[in-house]
């Protein structure tokens, strides 16, 4: 028996040995810097998300073609690539992307920017719906196979309600709010959109479906209402996409390439990855240039520190966040900062700690805000430094506006049989009890801490934008707005990307417009090293189950709810609804 156990052990011994070593070999190849051919065609698998914040860099092949670059990362491979005798043209293949309007206007600005180096850009689509589309359109030519579909019927807003589902258990979610357009606790309380709701998504699928047209008819060189005609008749067959002139050619992908071997007289054109082209940048460790640092605040806000390790879903949290403000005002070496905001906003508290610290930064840097798909609510907020805020035409961005959220589950306990019995002192120490509902002396002294919070929001917009309370208080009240709207009402500075933020940094910063700059992503891409040392104070069983719990909603097609926000009660600066304009 001894022996057995002996053996048991040296062959766990030996199997975890083996596992070492051969992760280690994995890393060694993963790191080795790719050798790029003198003259090749850059090819962008983009499938997915496109994420804001640097990934954690592991350096082993099968996680480095799972991890989807960074939206900076892209913007600087195209810019990179537009002036690199190596790359000769560029293949879009996309399929199912899963980013909002923003990030794919500012992608498909940089293949337009890289177009003017006269090098050809073609798109094979797979399985296209309206988003892949728009993006596909800025190529010189647009293919798919003879089998697919071309799903381009429109846009819809779908917002879901959980009223009856809450009432079936027992569950009542007790909401106040400042503002009558900030109705995120809808979902909860309501069971169809109220007017306000209606009102505000009405305007914003206006917005978005006219730039998917006005974008549609200019790459294909057609007119607006020729194509509002025919998206009315969507989606289509592939032949009926190409009859319809909507694709140029049906064709399977290795005949891409073919085609483009045709259009540059060559043969074998060698075909370069972007992932590959990203490592060959990053290996070239070029430092000279003035250094920019881009800070992405990205995700959900709330207080507190990080949280555990390998988590893809951080969001902004207060304490790191506010200390990385801190570390890169303090660096010597970065002249100027561009902080890219994409965020619902969350706790209020935490919004207000994340913008005292972007005030300080801007006092020692040079500041310009760039807003990605989303800046609401405490996105918003944390942008209120003063410093020119740019967002795209189709940013959603404002709701300025407060929420209170309580749950109630007292029909849940008498379902399940739970009593609870409690001793207080003090008149409001159950508040924010979940076992009872609130009285009406209650929700009065909770009234007078929302239109604290809101008060104090209306202030720092005023003191952001330099405008009187009396001027921003009737944007205010909650309601969302897209970009170009926010550009018309004050309540941004420029319509534009990450180019356009570049543009301002420099007038402010001043640095010569040939000057060269160097651009740093914070918060860094970590290692795996760096990542297994972090601090994880907050991986506990509630954290997974709120991580897996929204993992699950977002596969099955439904909003993708932080439970953990709304789990406890508290002021909220959080975007009015979830939504995904498809």
């Amino acid at each position: 028996m001894r022996k057995f156990l002996l053996g048991l052990l040296c062959g766990f011994a030996f199997a975890a040995l083996a596992v070492v070593i051969l992760v280690f070999a994995a890393v060694k190849v993963g790191d080795r810097t790719p050798a790029l051919p003198a003259k090749g065609v850059l090819v962008m698998k983009l499938e997915g998300d496109m994420p804001e914040r640097a990934p954690v860099a592991l350096p082993i092949p099968w996680f480095q073609s799972q991890t989807p670059p960074a939206m900076f990362e892209m913007w600087n491979l195209l810019r990179q690539a537009q002036t690199d005798d190596r790359v000769q043209a560029l293949v879009l293949d996309i399929k199912e992307l899963d980013f909002g309007w923003a990030r794919l206007q500012e992608l498909r600005d940089s293949v337009v920017r890289f177009k003017k180096s006269g090098k050809p850009v073609f798109a094979y689509l797979r399985h296209p719906r309206a988003r892949e589309y728009y993006l596909a359109t800025v190529a010189d030519q647009i293919y798919f196979t003879r089998e697919d579909l071309l799903d381009l019927k429109g846009m819809r807003a779908e917002i879901s309600y959980y009223r009856r589902t809450l009432d079936k258990l027992g569950v009542q979610l007790e909401i106040e709010h400042a503002g009558k357009y900030k109705d995120a606790g809808d979902m909860f309380t309501r069971t169809n959109m109220s007017p306000e709701t209606r009102e505000v998504l009405n305007s914003m699928l206006d917005i978005l479906f006219g730039n998917l047209v006005d974008t549609i008819a200019k790459g294909r060189n057609r007119p607006p209402d020729e194509i509002r005609a025919l998206i009315d008749n969507g989606p289509f067959l592939a032949p009926k996409a190409v009859e319809a002139h909507l694709i140029d050619e049906l064709i399977y992908e290795e005949e891409v390439f073919d085609r483009l071997n045709t259009r540059l007289k060559t043969k074998d054109l060698k075909r370069i990855s972007h992932r590959d082209y990203l490592r060959a940048l990053g290996a070239a460790g070029d430092r000279s240039g003035a250094t920019v640092a881009v800070v992405v605040g990205e995700g959900t806000i709330s207080r507190g520190g990080s949280i555990q390790p390998f988590s893809d879903e951080e969001g902004i949290r207060s304490t790191p966040f506010t200390k990385l403000l801190r570390e890169v005002g303090e660096d010597k070496t970065v002249k100027a900062v561009i902080l890219r905001i994409n965020s619902p906003g969350g706790d209020a508290i935490a919004s207000d700690e994340i913008l005292h610290g972007v005030r300080e930064l801007s006092k020692k840097k040079p500041t310009i805000i760039s807003m990605s798909d989303l800046a609401a609510s405490g996105g918003y907020y944390m942008a209120m430094s003063g410093d020119p805020v740019v967002a795209y035409g189709n940013t959603i961005t404002g709701s300025i506006g407060v929420i209170y959220g309580k749950a109630n589950v007292k029909g849940l306990y008498d379902k399940l049989g739970i009593d609870t019995d409690v001793i207080t002192r003090g008149r409001f120490a159950e508040i924010d009890a979940a076992y009872k509902p609130m009285t009406e002396p209650e929700r009065q002294k909770l009234r007078e801490g929302i239109d604290f919070v809101y008060n104090s929001f209306l202030s720092r917009v005023s003191e952001g934008r330099r405008k009187p309370v009396d001027q921003i208080r009737p944007l205010a009240e909650g309601r969302a707005w897209m970009g170009t709207q926010a550009k018309g009402n004050g309540l941004v500075d420029e319509i534009g990307g990450i180019d356009r933020a570049v543009e301002l940094l420099r007038e402010r910063a001043k640095l010569g417009k040939d000057e060269k700059l160097r651009f740093v992503l914070y918060p860094r891409k970590r290692s795996l090293l760096e990542q297994l040392m972090r601090s994880s104070e907050d991986s506990n069983v509630e954290t997974l189950v709120h991580r897996q719990a929204r993992k699950l909603l977002h596969s099955a097609g439904l909003p993708d709810i932080d439970l953990g926000l709304w789990g406890h009660s508290g002021y909220f600066r959080i975007a009015p609804y979830q939504i995904d304009f498809r």
